[in-house]
C-alpha cells in the first residue's frame, strides 16, 4: 500500500482498457473518488461502471461517452442510467461468492476507510459483498474519511487488503428517513399486528420500514437482523422496544450489512457497541434466518398478481428495483420457528389510478414465484397464500384490493 493525495491521483495511470471499476452502495460510496473518476473520463479507454443502490449524483446519462454501464439494481439514483445499463439479476446472497469466483467481474474497487488505531481499517458504514469485492480486484483505491464510524465485525479490512490510499475527504452521504404517507401507516399498522412481541425482524430502508417502525414502538423484546437499517432503528432501541435478548443467535446485537442513515445513526452505532456489522454471506443466509427466533421479513413491492407472483424490479418499462436480498428473506422468514414472510405495500399507486394487485404481471418480471410467497398486506388487510390454491389465492387477493379495482380484477379470478 502506498498513499497518495486526491491531487495526485490519475485514473488514466492505473486503469487499463476493458476494465470494470465498482464501488459499495449507498453510504459506502467514496464520493471524492467516483467524483474525480468521472471527470476524468475523457482520458479513459471507456471502461465499465458497476453499481449496485447510488443515492449521490455521480451517475448520469451523459457518462454513456465515456463508460459503459452495468447495475445490480435500478434503486435510489441508479434508475438515472439503467435504461443504458446491462442487468445483472442476482440474489444477494450469492454476491460475495459471485465475485470471489469471478462469476461478476470487478477489476478496480473504490472504497472509503478509516484509520483504526491498530493499524487496520474499517469501512464504517457498509459490509454487504465489498470485501468480496475487494478481494477479486486486481487494484483496490481506498480513500481515507475519518469522519466513518469506527465499526468492527466485517466492516473491518486490513492494509493489506488496499493497493492505493488517498488522503483527502470527510463526507459521508446522508440518508434520512422519508415521512410515510397516511396510507402506508396504515399498511404498517397492519404489519405490526402480525409480529408478536419477542419476534426478530428484518426492515430495510424506505418509506414502509419507517412506517413499520413507527407501528411496533408499543412491542417488547423485539431483535433485529437485516441487510441494511436507516435512523428508524435507533427510537426503537432507546425506547427499549428492540433489545435482541430473544433471537436465538446473536444475543444483544442489532445485525446488519449496512448503515443507511443519517449521522445520528453513525454516531448510535458507534458509541452503543449494540450493532454486529456481517457481510450478505451471513445476512442474507436462509440458513442463518432459520436459526433466528420467530424471523419476520418484511418488504415491499412494485405489484402481485392474482396468483402471488411479486414483481418488485420494473415500473413503467423503467428498471427500478432488484432482486436484491428479496428471495433470500422471503425463504428465511419462512424457514424459521414461527416467523413468516410479509410483502407490503399500499394497494395502489399514489395517484390512485392503478392497482398494484394485478390479474397478471404479463412481461414483467417474476421477482418472486408465488411458491414463495407467504402474506401479501395492504392497507384493506391481510392475504394469507401459504398452502392456497390459485383460485383461494386469487380471491384472497382480491378482498385486499383498493374497492374501486376489485370489480375489474374478480372478473380475472383464473390466475394460471
Amino acid at each position: 500500500m502506498h498513499t497518495i493525495s486526491l491531487q495526485q491521483l490519475r485514473f488514466a495511470d492505473l486503469i487499463r482498457a476493458d476494465e470494470v471499476i465498482a464501488w459499495p452502495q449507498g453510504p459506502g460510496e467514496p464520493l471524492a473518488l467516483t467524483e474525480l473518476l468521472v471527470t476524468q473520463g475523457p482520458m479513459l479507454q471507456r471502461p465499465t461502471l458497476l453499481f449496485g443502490l447510488t443515492q449521490s449524483n455521480t451517475l448520469q446519462p451523459e457518462l454513456g461517452r465515456d463508460f459503459k454501464f452495468r447495475a445490480l439494481n435500478g434503486a435510489g439514483n441508479s434508475r438515472r442510467v439503467t435504461a443504458m445499463a446491462e442487468i445483472f439479476p442476482a440474489h444477494l446472497s450469492a454476491l460475495p461468492g459471485l465475485f470471489r469466483t469471478g462469476g461478476l467481474q470487478v477489476d478496480v474497487c473504490l472504497v472509503q476507510v478509516r484509520a483504526l488505531p491498530d493499524g487496520g481499517f474499517t469501512l464504517g458504514v457498509i459490509c454487504d459483498f465489498t470485501r468480496a469485492m475487494m478481494q477479486r480486484s486486481r487494484l483496490v483505491i481506498a480513500l481515507l474519511n475519518p469522519a466513518l464510524p469506527c465499526m468492527g465485525g466485517e466492516a473491518r479490512v486490513e492494509s493489506a487488503d488496499i493497493d492505493v490510499l488517498v488522503d483527502g475527504d470527510d463526507r459521508i452521504i446522508d440518508l434520512p428517513d422519508p415521512v410515510p404517507t397516511s396510507v402506508e401507516r396504515n399498511v404498517a399498522r397492519h404489519v405490526a399486528e402480525l409480529i408478536p412481541d419477542r419476534a426478530t425482524v428484518q426492515l430495510g430502508v424506505g418509506t414502509l420500514p419507517v412506517a413499520v417502525a413507527e407501528a411496533l414502538r408499543d412491542h417488547q423484546g423485539l431483535g433485529v437482523h437485516s441487510g441494511v437499517l436507516s435512523d428508524a432503528i435507533i427510537d426503537l432501541m432507546e425506547r427499549g422496544v428492540v433489545t435482541n435478548a430473544h433471537k436465538g443467535i446473536d444475543v444483544g446485537k442489532t445485525v446488519t450489512g449496512g448503515l443507511f442513515g443519517t449521522q445520528r445513526l453513525r454516531t448510535f452505532a458507534e458509541r452503543s457497541g449494540l450493532f454486529d456489522m456481517r457481510s450478505a454471506d451471513y445476512t442474507h443466509q436462509p440458513a442463518v434466518m432459520a436459526s433466528l427466533s420467530t424471523f419476520h421479513s418484511i418488504n415491499s413491492g412494485i405489484e402481485v398478481d392474482l396468483s402471488g407472483q411479486v414483481n418488485a424490479e420494473v415500473a413503467g418499462g423503467r428498471y427500478l428495483g432488484a432482486v436484491g436480498g428479496y428471495l433470500d428473506f422471503i425463504r428465511g422468514g419462512v424457514a424459521s420457528p414461527g416467523g413468516c414472510s410479509i410483502i407490503a405495500f399500499p394497494s395502489t399507486t399514489p395517484n390512485g389510478r392503478h392497482s398494484r394487485i394485478v390479474a397478471s404481471l404479463g412481461d414483467r418480471p417474476v421477482t418472486a414465484p408465488r411458491s414463495d410467497v407467504h402474506l401479501i398486506v395492504t392497507e384493506y388487510g391481510t392475504a394469507n397464500l401459504l398452502g392456497c390454491s390459485l383460485p383461494e389465492r386469487a380471491r384472497r387477493l382480491v378482498r385486499i384490493a383498493h374497492p374501486a379495482h376489485r370489480e375489474a380484477l374478480a372478473r380475472g379470478l383464473n390466475p394460471l
